[in-house]
Formats: C-alpha cells, sequence, structure tokens
C-alpha cells in the first residue's frame, strides 16, 4: 500500500495514478477519515490523561466527595468508550480504503484502457514460415496421443488437460531448464508451499480485488490457492527486519499455479493457452528502497526471460503495459508475448513487475541500512517459465511437416540428447 503520509501530501498524484489504471479510489473520503482520526485520536489521549488524574483525585479526596467524584469518572469512562470505538471504527475503513488505493505508476508508462493499448518495445526473431500447412499444439499433442484434453476435464472440469509421454517430459525439461539458468545466474532455488493464508494475499497486494480470481478454502482453512510463487516468495520474510548488507535477495522457485480464469468465459477454451492449473518458474528479487537499483533490477530480469526465448529460438516481442492493463501494485510491468502460429500472433508468455515498497509495506518487509535507519525494502518479480504457454510456442513454432517436433538444443540433455520428438 502507499504510505498515507505520502497520500497527504500528493493527493493530486495518487489520483491521476489511479485515474490512469483505471481504478476507482477515493482519495478525498481518505483523507477526510485521516483528519477524523488524528483528531479523535487526540480527544481520546485527552480523556485517558483525564481519566488517570480523576482516579488520582478520587483517591485522595475526602468521603463525602468522592461519590459526585466517582459519578463524573463513570460519566468520562462511558465518552472514552463511546470514542474508542468511533476510532476503530474509522481505522477500519481508513485501512480498508487504503488497502485499494492503486500504486502510482512510473511517468513513462503509456496511457491505455485495456492490453490493446499495451506499446511494443522491441521484436526479437522472426515468425517461422512454414513450407506446408502447420498444425495447432492440439493437433500436435493429440496426434501422437501426448494430450488429453477430454480426460482433464472429466478430471477437473473445463480448462483442464493431461499430459502424456513425451510432452509431459517436454515440460519437465523446460522447468528444469529454467531453474539452472537462474540458479547458474546465482539465484537461490526455493520449494515453497502453494496454499497460503489470506493475509498473504492481501500483503502481495492480490486482495482486496483479485479473490474472484482465486481458488479459496474460507469454510474450514482460510487458506488460498496461489496464482503464482510470487506469493510466497515474496512473503518469505513478511514482518522480518533483514539486514541492509545482505541485499539483494534473488530468489527462483518452480510451482503448481492455479487461476480461476473469471471474467474470461467463451475466451481460448481450447487448448493450453487458458487454463486452471500449470507449471511456473517464477524469478523474485528483494532489495534495498532504491528507485534507480529497482529500474536495473526490472531490466535484468526481463533480460533473463529474453535470454531463455533467444536460447529456445522463439520470436517474440516486449511490450510496455499501459496503465489500464496495469495491476493494482506494480509501478511498471513489461510483458513479454511469443509468438503462437496456431493464434496467428503474439501470446503473454512472461510479465516482469517492480513494486517500489508497495508489497514490501503490506507485508512489513524492511531492512536496516549502514546508516541504522529501517526502511521498507522494494520488490520485482518476472516469470521465467510458465510451462502450457511455453509448451504450446515450443511444439508449434519447432514442428516439422511430418508432426514430429524439433528440440532446441538446450533442451536436449534433459530429454536423453534426443534431436526431435518422438524419437
Amino acid at each position: 500500500m502507499l504510505d498515507l503520509k505520502y497520500i497527504r501530501q500528493h493527493p493530486e498524484i495518487v489520483k491521476a495514478g489511479a485515474a490512469k489504471k483505471r481504478i476507482p479510489c477515493d482519495v478525498d473520503r481518505i483523507l477526510e477519515l485521516d483528519r477524523q482520526v488524528r483528531a479523535l485520536s487526540q480527544e481520546i489521549d485527552a480523556m485517558r490523561s483525564q481519566q488517570k488524574e480523576a482516579g488520582k483525585r478520587i483517591s485522595a479526596a475526602p468521603p463525602e466527595e468522592r461519590p459526585a467524584l466517582a459519578e463524573a469518572q463513570k460519566e468520562l469512562k462511558a465518552r472514552l468508550k463511546e470514542g474508542e470505538a468511533r476510532d476503530s471504527s474509522l481505522r477500519e475503513e481508513l485501512e480498508a480504503l487504503l488497502l485499494r488505493v492503486p500504486n502510482v505508476p512510473a511517468d513513462d508508462v503509456p496511457d491505455g484502457d485495456d492490453d490493446g493499448d499495451n506499446v511494443e518495445l522491441r521484436r526479437v526473431g522472426d515468425p517461422p514460415s512454414f513450407s506446408f500447412a502447420p498444425r495447432s499444439h492440439i493437433e500436435l499433442g493429440q496426434m501422437h496421443d501426448w494430450l488429453d484434453i477430454e480426460r482433464g476435464a472429466r478430471l477437473a472440469g473445463s480448462r483442464n488437460y493431461v499430459l502424456k509421454g513425451d510432452l509431459a517430459l517436454l515440460e519437465n525439461a523446460v522447468l528444469r531448464l529454467a531453474v539452472d539458468t537462474m540458479v547458474a545466474k546465482g539465484f537461490t532455488p526455493l520449494s515453497v508451499p502453494t496454499l497460503v493464508r489470506t493475509e498473504t494475499m492481501v500483503g502481495t497486494g492480490y486482495f482486496p480485488g483479485g479473490e474472484d480470481q482465486a481458488y479459496r478454502c474460507d469454510e474450514r482453512d482460510d487458506l488460498c490457492l496461489v496464482g503464482t510463487a510470487e506469493v510466497p516468495i515474496t512473503a518469505l520474510h513478511q514482518g522480518e527486519i533483514l539486514d541492509g548488507e545482505c541485499l539483494p535477495l534473488r530468489f527462483v522457485a518452480q510451482s503448481t499455479c492455479y487461476r480461476r480464469e473469471a471474467g474470461t468465459y467463451g475466451k481460448d477454451t481450447k487448448g493450453l493457452y487458458r487454463v486452471h492449473q500449470f507449471q511456473k518458474v517464477e524469478q523474485v528479487i528483494l532489495d534495498v528502497n532504491d528507485e534507480a537499483r529497482s529500474l536495473e533490477h526490472h531490466q535484468a530480469i526481463l533480460r533473463n526471460a529474453e535470454e531463455l526465448l533467444q536460447a529456445l529460438e522463439l520470436p517474440y516481442r516486449v511490450v510496455n503495459v499501459c496503465g489500464g492493463d496495469l495491476g493494482q501494485p506494480q509501478i511498471q510491468k513489461f510483458d513479454i508475448e511469443t509468438w503462437m502460429p496456431s493464434r496467428e500472433g503474439y501470446g503473454e508468455t512472461h510479465s516482469a513487475s517492480r513494486f517500489h515498497e508497495f508489497q514490501a509495506r503490506r507485508l512489513g518487509l524492511r531492512y536496516r541500512g549502514e546508516d541504522g535507519k529501517v526502511r521498507f525494502c522494494h520488490t520485482l518479480n518476472n516469470t521465467v517459465a510458465a510451462s502450457t504457454r511455453m509448451l504450446i510456442a515450443l511444439l508449434e513454432n519447432h514442428q516439422l511437416e511430418d508432426g514430429r517436433v524439433r528440440v532446441p538444443a538446450p533442451l536436449r540433455p534433459y530429454l536423453g540428447g534426443r534431436e526431435v520428438l518422438p524419437g
């Protein structure tokens, strides 16, 4: 969340940021509640001081004066109780509104309503030109008995699937390559829970506002299935004060991810593009509160993903995400969209985001600097590889005329040295 002091000092900037993101935000109500809370807090402190002094007077007063003093004390106690209840109510409303205030986007975030207004920064690689009629990943998967959508739906409903044989091995190869690549770059590998407490979803900025996209176990356990390993990784040190000399912390984790895909009825219903469950490797960085360093990290994690796509010989483009397509927590986000022949276009495969202290403030994630002062960390994250969409790109871009699929060189060690699948 944003610092309340910052909102007080820069209300117009906060309003403009919310408008750019197309996110409703009642800054005026927040400022009014803040004024009321601070005024009431002073009144409560004064009443508590009076109560303390009154207690001393009652103890020192003659017996005949004590009943009147006790009655006055009773009235003061009732007013104090009423004031405390009012204070609690105001603070609860203020906290709820603060949790919905979006982060202020960077100046170079383009204006726009949705992903159609995202601005292309660059294209890398040329889409393949086939001398034959290319097959979709669904056709290739069914041709080799690699993909069973019918039984997946029977097991778990629509937008589910079963990977079989070489396609299951290819998924594992992509994930292992992604993890190994990041470990070689100095990232610490983690194995993290995919069920987290509601407070962790709130702390990372997914709640409130994203409840419809999450699978929740509220009735018994107050737990949520995560849509990305970003959530447990970023929250790993919540409530802690880290040693600034240990920063930055660079983490990578592979996890199963779950998304309800609410609001996408009738959209991308076939195949592996928009599914409820998939595997993903995520990179996360925690560092000091320094905007220039955050921007350097942002470019670095974006470059990590690009290098993997280049190694896999997959054409892609990078876009600067516009305000209306930018989530509540992000300062800025760059998406990577990889070419998918069956879609006759680019499909999102990676999202690289920086948050400054937005998530850390909600999580209580801090560090002590060289000057001894405690500050909130900056956080960043990016996909390294999301399995299903990467499989679409790999199958469709590297298919051969006979239906086999060429294996890019970096994946071959994970597939017994095979250069084509099946083979």
